[in-house]
């Protein structure tokens, strides 16, 4: 018997248009260099002879099929997700795409920009619109005391900064 899981739920069908810009060069160097490469590699080792132990042979088919798969979901992803590059007329309210600055208690602040759920970077300070964090700041405005669960206890935030850039 199998393990069934259920599909993961649909993320949100909003990209930045940085995003967009990284999904299709993505594509771009998948289809136009990796998968020509990789091609390559499994045509010289299919040459040599007996296919089911060439170690060359069985990866470069398997990183084939990978490279397949990710250039058919990226694309099919572009295709229905929105581009938004319009900065919203209340600009005192966070909405998507918003640098966000938040401040705590003790002064300590961290910043982070909500970007759609494709586009995701925590080091980089880029958080998911579908992120509990997220969440609770969007359509917050400035001086807005947000509470936060981080680990175990609840910190309170006091946002301090909204920005949008175009």
């Amino acid at each position: 018997m199998g393990r069934w899981r259920p599909p993961r739920p649909r993320g949100s069908r909003y990209i930045t248009p940085e995003g967009a810009r990284r999904m299709r060069a993505e594509v771009k160097q998948l289809w136009e260099v990796e998968r020509p490469r990789v091609t390559q590699a499994v045509s010289d080792a299919a040459k040599l002879g007996d296919r089911s132990e060439n170690a060359d042979y069985i990866y470069g088919k398997k990183r084939l099929h990978e490279i397949d798969s990710r250039v058919r979901f990226l694309t099919k992803r572009l295709e229905e997700v929105t581009v938004v590059d319009q900065v919203p007329e209340d600009t005192e309210k966070v909405f998507f795409g918003a640098w966000v600055t938040i401040e705590d208690d003790e002064g300590n602040t961290k910043s982070y920009r909500i970007v759609g759920p494709d586009e995701f970077d925590v080091k980089a300070g880029l958080i998911s619109m579908d992120s509990p964090v997220a969440r609770a700041l969007l359509g917050r405005r400035l001086d807005d005391e947000v509470d936060l669960k981080m680990g175990e206890e609840w910190v309170s935030y006091y946002l301090v900064d909204i920005r949008y850039e175009k």
